[in-house]
C-alpha cells in the first residue's frame, strides 16, 4: 500500500503557486485495508477516505469506463491491482496527471511538466472526450493560468461539441464551472476557449451572440460588443470584486445583440431588451438569486447611472427605489462597481475618471438620512406618509446636489 500526492497540488508546486488542497491516491489497497488503518470513508461515487490525523482526502487508485451520456455516465473500477499510471491516465489534462511519491519524487508519465513550461493545456488521452465537463475545466484553467489549449485538444473539443456531448451537461454543473472561471485572474480567456470550440453557443448563446455586434467607434475603440464585455469582465477581476459583480458585468450588455441591423451601431433601448435575456440565461443555468438580481439591475440601469451628473432629484429617487437602494445600499454599491467597469472596460479608458459613482453614493446617503419614522408620526392619515417621505427624500437629494455643485 503506497500513497502518492496527485493533481493540483503537484501542478501548483511546480508553478511556484500556493498549494490550497492536497489530494492523495493510494495504490495496492482495498476499502477494507483503508478502514483497518483508521481511514474514514466519505466517497459516494468512488472510494475516498479521510486520513485519521490530517483529514486530507485519500482515494483508491481507480479506472473509469464510459457507460452513458454526460459527466455522470461512468462506471468506476477501484481495486488493489490498479496502478498509479492507470489512475493518472483517466485524468483530464497532462498538467493534472502528475504525482509525487512520499519522498517527493515526481512521477510524470504524460509530459505534464513539459506542458507547464510550454503553457499548454493538453488532454491526457482520447478518454477526455467522454466527459463534457472537461471542456469547462480546461476553459477555467485557461482563465487561471493564461495557458492555451493544444491544437489537437481544441480539435477534440470541437468534435465533442459537434457530437452533442455538451448538450447533456446539467445546468448546475455548468454554472459551477462558469462561476469558478469568473473568479479566476482573467475570466475572458475562459470565454475565448469556449467560443473557439463552439461550446459557448450551446451553453450560453445569449453571451455568444455579443461577438460581431458593432459598437459606436467614437466611444468604443474596440468596436465589438463581445470584446468590450470581456474587457469589462477582466476589469472586475483586476479589482478583486465578488462573483455577483462579475456576473453583472458579463450580462450588462446582453440586449445589444437584439439591436436591429438598420439601427447599428447605435443601441436604442438595449437596456430593457436585455433584461429578459438576463432572466433567460440565469434561469437556464440556475444562477443564484444574488447574481441574477444584480445582473438584472446592471442591464436595466447602467446607462442611467452613467448619466448621473445630469439627473434631476426625482429621477435619482426613482432610480434608488427601483434598485431598492434605500434598503440594500451594499447591492447598489455593487451596481456602481459594475458601471465603473463598463465605463473603464474600453481600450485606453482603464483609468478614466468616473465621478458618477461618488455622486450617487452621496445622494443615496442623503436620501437614507431622512427619518421616515419621524415623518410618519407627524402625519394625520396613513395615506400621507409615503408622499411626505418621498418629498423629504427628494429635498434631501436636491440639497446634496446643491452642496456638490458648491
Amino acid at each position: 500500500m503506497k500513497s502518492y500526492k496527485v493533481g493540483g497540488a503537484v501542478r501548483d508546486r511546480l508553478l511556484g503557486l500556493p498549494v490550497q488542497d492536497t489530494d492523495w491516491v493510494v495504490v495496492g489497497a482495498s476499502a477494507e485495508d483503508m478502514a483497518a488503518a483508521g481511514y474514514r470513508p466519505v466517497g459516494k461515487d468512488f472510494p475516498v477516505f479521510l486520513h485519521p490525523v490530517t483529514q486530507q482526502e485519500y482515494a483508491l487508485a481507480r479506472t473509469e469506463r464510459k457507460s452513458g451520456r454526460g459527466y455522470k455516465g461512468f462506471t468506476v473500477f477501484a481495486d488493489p491491482s490498479v496502478t498509479l499510471e492507470e489512475d493518472l491516465a483517466r485524468r483530464d489534462l497532462t498538467i493534472n496527471a502528475m504525482a509525487e511519491d512520499e519522498q517527493g519524487q515526481l512521477i510524470d508519465p504524460f509530459g505534464g511538466q513539459a506542458d507547464l513550461a510550454a503553457r499548454c493545456l493538453r488532454h491526457v488521452s482520447p478518454a477526455f472526450a467522454e466527459d463534457p465537463v472537461r471542456i469547462l475545466r480546461l476553459a477555467r484553467f485557461a482563465a487561471r493560468f493564461g495557458f492555451a489549449a493544444a491544437p489537437e485538444t481544441m480539435a477534440l473539443m470541437r468534435q465533442m461539441v459537434a457530437q452533442g456531448e455538451v448538450d447533456h451537461l446539467v445546468p448546475e454543473r455548468v454554472w459551477q464551472e462558469l462561476a469558478k472561471g469568473l473568479m479566476e485572474a482573467q475570466p475572458s480567456r475562459m470565454f475565448a476557449v469556449l467560443r473557439e470550440c463552439g461550446a459557448l453557443a450551446r451553453i450560453a448563446p445569449e453571451i455568444d451572440a455579443l461577438w460581431g455586434v458593432p459598437q459606436r467607434a467614437d466611444y468604443h475603440p474596440e468596436v465589438d460588443t463581445g470584446v468590450h464585455v470581456m474587457l469589462v469582465l477582466d476589469y472586475t477581476a483586476r479589482q478583486g470584486w465578488p462573483l455577483p459583480t462579475r456576473y453583472a458585468a458579463l450580462c450588462h450588455d446582453l440586449g445589444k445583440a437584439l439591436t436591429p441591423a438598420d439601427v447599428l451601431p447605435r443601441h436604442i433601448g438595449h437596456e430593457a431588451a436585455g433584461v429578459p435575456l438576463v432572466e433567460q440565461l440565469s434561469q437556464r443555468l440556475r444562477v443564484p438569486a444574488e447574481c441574477r438580481d444584480l445582473a438584472r439591475l446592471a442591464c436595466r440601469e447602467h446607462l442611467l447611472v452613467h448619466r448621473a451628473q445630469e439627473l434631476k432629484p426625482g429621477t435619482v429617487l426613482e432610480l434608488f427605489q427601483r434598485c431598492d437602494a434605500l434598503r440594500k445600499p451594499e447591492r447598489f454599491e455593487a451596481l456602481l462597481n459594475a458601471c465603473v467597469a463598463d465605463a473603464r472596460g474600453r481600450t485606453g479608458f482603464e483609468a478614466a475618471a468616473y465621478p458618477q459613482a461618488e455622486r450617487l453614493r452621496q445622494l443615496l446617503a442623503a436620501a437614507r438620512a431622512v427619518d421616515a419614522g419621524v415623518l410618519a408620526r407627524g402625519c394625520t392619515a396613513p395615506d400621507q406618509i409615503a408622499p411626505r417621505v418621498a418629498q423629504a427624500r427628494r429635498d434631501a437629494i436636491a440639497a446634496m446636489m446643491h452642496t456638490l455643485a458648491g
